[in-house]
C-alpha cells in the first residue's frame, strides 16, 4: 500500500514526465532538437574550461563556483577541452594554442623535490592539488600517479593535435615529452610489477597498487609507452591479474567487468578509442573496452530502473551515479518509494555507485560521458534530467550532483542547497566531472579527442606493449 508521500511522488513523477520534450523519447527524437540540446550543452561546457581556468598559468579548478585549489586532473581535461572549442569554432586555433602553451610552461617550470612545501611535485609526478596562485602543493595531499596520468593524456592529445610547423606548436610537442619524459615510473613500482597510488613526504609511499578494473588503465598505458622510463609489460600483467577475482561478472542483465561508478568506464575512454582494440584478457572474452562500457552503461539504467533502495527520481529516463558531491555526512530517516521507512545514510563525497555508497544521489556527467558508448539512451537521460529537475542546469551546463531524497531543510549541508519541492541540489560543477563529460560529447560528435590520440605515437607504443592488437592498430 502506497503512503501518501509515496503517492504523490508518484503522481509527481507523472505529471513530469509529461514536461518532456518529444525529441527526449528515442523512438521519436528528432535529429535536429537533439542535437541542437547537445549543441548547447556541449558550448556550456567548454565555456567552464575556457572561463574558469587562469589564463596566466593554466590552473583549472578543482570546483567552481567555491573558490578552491586547483586540479591537475582538471588541467588534463581542460588541455582537451580546446581542441574540442577551435572544432567548434568557440576559440580560434591561435587561442587555444596559447592557452595550452601557456599550461604547458608553466608546468614545466614548477619546481620539484622531496619536500613537504614550496614544491609542485616529485618524479616527476605531481600533487593532487596545487595552489591557484603559485601552483604548488596544496595543504598535505599526495603525490598522485592516476591525477597525473589525467593531466599527461591532456597533455598528449595537445601534442598531437597541434602538429602544424608553427614554432609555438613544435614548442607544445616538446614540451610534452619533456613533461611526459620526467616521470620515474618504476619509482611508484614500490611492489613491483604493479604501480602504487601516489605518495606523500609525510608518510612515504600509499599501500595500495593500481589493479584491474578501474579508473587507472591509463596509468599502466603511460607508464608502458614513456619515451625514458618505461616499466616492463609485466606491469600490465599484473593490472589484469585480478579482473577475474573482482571484476568480471553479471548485473542487471549485463555480463561484463564491473565497477560501480561510472566514471571508471569512462575516463581512459576520453583519450582512447577502445573500439575493435584488445588485450588478451579482452580477446579471450570477445568484447573490447568500448562494448565492456556500452554494458555499464545499461546496467546503470537498468540499475535505476529497478530501484532497489527506493529512492526518489530513480527511473529508466534518470539515472547516472558515479564519483560526485552530496548533501552530507549524516543518517536520517528515509521513507522509500515502497512506503517503508528506515535511517538511511547520506554522504558528502564519494565514489558512488551502484551498490556502493548510493545515497540517492545522482550526477548528470555520470549518464553524460557515457554518450559515446549508447547514446539511445544517455541523450534521452541528460534531457529528463534538464526538463524534471531544471534546477540542474545553469551557465555551465549540468551542475555537478542533486538528490531528489535528501528534504531535510534543518540539517546543515556539506555542499549545495535545498531546491524547494525536489529535494537537494549541488551549487558547483567539479573539473573532473565536467572534462568528460565534454571529451565524450567531442568523441560522439565528431570523435573530435580520438582522432588526434590515435596519431599519438607514445600512446600506440603503450598499448602494443600492454599487447593491445586489431582495429585502428593495425
Amino acid at each position: 500500500m502506497l503512503t501518501r508521500r509515496a503517492l504523490l511522488a508518484h503522481g509527481a513523477g507523472l505529471a513530469l514526465a509529461a514536461n518532456l520534450p518529444s525529441w527526449a523519447d528515442a523512438t521519436t527524437a528528432t535529429p535536429t532538437a537533439a542535437d541542437a540540446f547537445l549543441a548547447d550543452l556541449e558550448r556550456r561546457t567548454f565555456d567552464f574550461f575556457w572561463n574558469t581556468t587562469d589564463a596566466r598559468t593554466g590552473l583549472a579548478p578543482d570546483r567552481w563556483p567555491t573558490p578552491s585549489f586547483a586540479s591537475i586532473a582538471a588541467v588534463g581535461f581542460a588541455l582537451s577541452a580546446y581542441p574540442v572549442g577551435v572544432a567548434r569554432g568557440y576559440i580560434t586555433r591561435e587561442q587555444a594554442r596559447e592557452r595550452t602553451l601557456t599550461t604547458l610552461r608553466f608546468f614545466a617550470g614548477l619546481p620539484q623535490g622531496p619536500g613537504k612545501r614550496g614544491v609542485a611535485g616529485h618524479k616527476g609526478f605531481f600533487y593532487h592539488f596545487l595552489d591557484m596562485k603559485e601552483g604548488l602543493r596544496f595543504g598535505r595531499c599526495e603525490l598522485s600517479t592516476v591525477d597525473t596520468a589525467l593531466l599527461l593524456m591532456g597533455a598528449l592529445h595537445a601534442q598531437s593535435y597541434f602538429d602544424q610547423p608553427h614554432a609555438d606548436e613544435a614548442r607544445i610537442r616538446a614540451l610534452v615529452d619533456e613533461l611526459y619524459g620526467r616521470v620515474d615510473w618504476a619509482w611508484a613500482q614500490v611492489r613491483p610489477p604493479s604501480i602504487g597510488h601516489g605518495w606523500t613526504p609525510e608518510k612515504g609511499h600509499i599501500p595500495n597498487d593500481w589493479k584491474g578494473y578501474n579508473e587507472a588503465m591509463m596509468v599502466y598505458l603511460l607508464a608502458l609507452g614513456s619515451p625514458t622510463r618505461p616499466v616492463r609489460p609485466e606491469a600490465y600483467d599484473a593490472w589484469l591479474s585480478t579482473y577475474d577475482q573482482h571484476s568480471w561478472g553479471e548485473s542487471y542483465g549485463q555480463t561484463f567487468l564491473r565497477f560501480p561508478p561510472l566514471f571508471g568506464h569512462q575516463f581512459t575512454h576520453c583519450w582512447v578509442d577502445f573500439r575493435g582494440i584488445r588485450d588478451r584478457y579482452m580477446r579471450d572474452k570477445g568484447l573490447d573496452y568500448f562494448e565492456n562500457s556500452r554494458r555499464a552503461t545499461y546496467a546503470q539504467q537498468a540499475y535505476a530502473k529497478d530501484n532497489p533502495l527506493g529512492w526518489q527520481g530513480y527511473s529508466a529516463e534518470v539515472w547516472g551515479i558515479s564519483a560526485s558531491d552530496g548533501p552530507a555526512d549524516i543518517k536520517l530517516p528515509y521513507t522509500t518509494t515502497a512506503g517503508t521507512t528506515e535511517k538511511r545514510r547520506f554522504i558528502s563525497y564519494a565514489g558512488r555507485g551502484m551498490g556502493l555508497y548510493d545515497d540517492g544521489t545522482l550526477a548528470p556527467y555520470a549518464a553524460g560521458a557515457s554518450i559515446a558508448f549508447a547514446p539511445e539512451i544517455v541523450v534521452p537521460a541528460l534531457a529528463a534530467i534538464k526538463a524534471r529537475y531544471p534546477h540542474t542546469w545553469g551557465r555551465y551546463g549540468f551542475f555537478d550532483a542533486f538528490n531528489p531524497s535528501f528534504t531535510n531543510v534543518d540539517v546543515r549541508l556539506t555542499h549545495g542547497r535545498m531546491e524547494p519541492g525536489h529535494g537537494w541540489v549541488d551549487v558547483d560543477m567539479l573539473g573532473i566531472d565536467q572534462g568528460p563529460m565534454l571529451a565524450m560529447l567531442g568523441n560522439h560528435r565528431g570523435e573530435l579527442v580520438w582522432q588526434a590520440m590515435r596519431k599519438n605515437a607514445h600512446l600506440i607504443k603503450g598499448l602494443k606493449r600492454a599487447g593491445f592488437t586489431g582495429g585502428w592498430l593495425g
